[in-house]
């Protein structure tokens, strides 16, 4: 028992230091920036509060609205995209094909790399005068238009299909490891009771896999909430400001603007947007529970 009392200790002793360092670090740090979104900061912090002044600013630019909006019209297209393409493969792949670890790397190239060479591909791939539009017409489609990249309409959707297809590799490795660990004893009794594949699927085994795709929404949402190297490196927020989003907002306020008050508002909600979407889904497993 003294030996299991002094293992506790040590164990304690230890895990301490990483503690301390992650309070200070990750819930001081956002401690500070809710604080300074309520100041008159500028370049520098300044601790003279001035109440809701940043946020008026805030939601008074124009750019914060678009960008924001982004948010949601990027992160609603690429988690549902990204979630769908990536079970997708793996129910294929599922099959027992043939070269299967062959397919397996192939759709798990595009996770090797970072979103700025992600970014940098797309773009030269999309864009009109030397990308896809240019190759089509090449071939003799000369009225052919591919200009998403260019167009202040449809700018967003190219980030959101360059998201996809790095995204979707990962998705497919969870769900695959998801379907691989399904008793072979459910796939018997769906096979005797005469139930389709693609119905034993739809119905019996991907709804046993509930808690993989919340763990594939929360990684493919904690993305959404991040992109930044994504947006510059494919366009630069452009045409305009009208494929911005808010961390990039975040960044151009407090490095370019040199508002740091400003910046934190903004960062606050991103937050408070974060919170309240997955807000429900607590809600919900502690009903359940």
């Amino acid at each position: 028992m003294v030996g299991a009392l002094g293992r506790n200790l040590t164990s304690k002793a230890v895990l301490t230091p990483t503690i301390i360092a992650m309070t200070v670090c990750f819930y001081g740090c956002m401690a500070w920036t809710i604080y300074v979104s309520f100041t008159r900061s500028g370049m520098l912090p300044n601790y003279d509060l001035v109440g809701l002044a940043q946020y008026d600013r805030l939601w008074g630019d124009n750019r914060w609205h678009v960008s924001f909006a982004n948010m949601f019209i990027f992160g609603v297209l690429f988690i549902t995209g990204a979630l769908a393409l990536g079970t997708l493969l793996a129910v294929l792949i599922d099959t027992k094909v043939r070269m299967e670890g062959a397919f397996r790397t192939i759709f798990l190239y595009p996770l090797s790399m970072s979103f700025i060479v992600t970014g940098l591909a797309w773009r030269w791939f999309l864009d009109p005068t030397d990308g896809l539009q240019s190759f089509v017409r090449s071939l003799g489609w000369e009225t052919f238009e591919f200009d998403w990249l260019v167009d202040r309409d449809m700018a967003i959707y190219t980030i959101v299909i360059a998201a996809i297809w790095q995204g979707s590799g990962l998705i497919m490795a969870i769900m695959l490891a998801g379907l691989r660990s399904i008793d072979r004893d459910v796939w018997k009794a769906t096979k005797m009771d005469g139930i389709p594949t693609w119905r034993a699927y739809v119905s019996v085994i991907l709804p046993q896999l509930q808690p993989l795709v919340i763990t594939c929404v929360v990684l493919l949402a904690i993305t959404v909430v991040k992109s930044f190297d994504l947006v510059v490196a494919l366009t630069n927020g452009g045409p305009g400001f009208a494929s911005d989003l808010p961390a990039k907002f975040v960044v151009d306020a407090a490095f370019e603007r040199a508002n740091i008050g400003q910046a934190s508002a903004a960062a606050v909600m991103m937050l408070m947007a974060v919170i309240a979407a997955l807000a429900p889904y607590f809600y919900l497993v502690r009903r359940r529970s």
